[in-house]
């Protein structure tokens, strides 16, 4: 009966130290996270990446397709033609597709999405899209309502921390069409200088 006891109490204090040392472990990387899901909602990156929706209560963001860009279902019409004046632009109902001089864009998947979002990428492959303004620092340039020169500023860290975070979002299969340039892509870009990493 002791012996007993004892092992039920050892086995206790083992477990027990055993979830301290994986806690212990995964803290940073947890922290990571943590931070990057408060900059992606501080950077407010779900205002273009999450569809709106229109309901009894208004308009909001349709939270059963956060991040997932623009619906693959939502075929939009030719943009609008605008008359001549101030006005630059036009968008969607849902904030996910627009239009502008340079043709129209659709807010892309950054889900964790192997297929249609981001979830083959390396933390690598997003600070380089951010920093050269380019899809994985080399392909086709980021187009608007991007505001990658703001993401600019960020450090790497930080950067790396936004990423860790979309890569626990729930990986949506949505495939974002292609935009339609109007207008010639600019010659590569220089990347900009990286913020130093804290």
């Amino acid at each position: 009966m002791k012996t007993t006891k004892f092992s039920l109490f050892a086995f206790c204090v083992l477990a027990l130290a055993a979830g301290l040392l994986l806690t212990a472990a995964a803290t940073p990387q947890t922290d990571m996270v943590k931070r990057g899901e408060y900059l992606v909602k501080a950077m407010g990156c779900g205002d273009c990446h999450t569809p709106m929706k229109s309901d009894e209560k208004g308009m909001g963001p349709d939270m059963t397709r956060m991040l997932s860009g623009h619906p693959a279902s939502l075929v939009m019409p030719p943009a609008p033609k605008l008359p001549e004046g101030p006005w630059l632009g036009s968008y969607s109902a849902t904030f996910t597709a627009w239009a502008g001089p340079w043709g129209v864009s659709y807010s892309a998947n950054i889900t964790s999405d192997k297929e249609t979002g981001i979830g083959k990428w390396t933390d690598k492959m997003f600070v380089e899209t951010i920093r050269a303004g380019r899809i994985m620092g080399k392909g086709r340039e980021l187009l608007p309502p991007m505001p990658f020169e703001d993401f600019q500023n960020m450090t790497d860290d930080d950067l790396k921390a936004m990423f860790l975070y979309l890569l626990t979002t729930p990986a949506l299969r949505n495939k974002v069409p292609e935009p339609l340039l109007l207008m010639p892509p600019a010659s590569p870009m220089p990347p900009a200088s990286p913020m130093p990493a804290h």
